[in-house]
């Protein structure tokens, strides 16, 4: 579960820890591969830019012993605003 996104106060910490804290746990359960979704960008109202951004530099800065991450997205939009962050 992530954070709701608010205008008025800076929640982007929260989402960051969701990521970190999920490597985290399957470090601790041996596993080589995670995927994500695009973490609190339904319902949550996320911008999908702003956390795609959050999330790969996130995933690229967590020291972790799994080998593939995978960003498993809802539609086109979503893939262009990872595949942005990953080039």
């Amino acid at each position: 579960v992530g954070p709701v996104h608010s205008v008025t106060e800076d929640r982007s910490a929260l989402l960051a820890s969701c990521y970190r804290e999920s490597l985290r746990v399957a470090d601790a359960l041996g596993a080589r591969t995670v995927a994500f979704p695009a973490i609190s960008t339904g319902v949550y109202r996320w911008p999908l830019d702003d956390a795609a951004r959050i999330a790969v530099e996130t995933v690229r800065a967590t020291d972790t012993a799994v080998e593939e991450v995978t960003f498993v997205l809802f539609d086109d939009r979503a893939y262009q605003a990872f595949t942005a962050r990953t080039a």
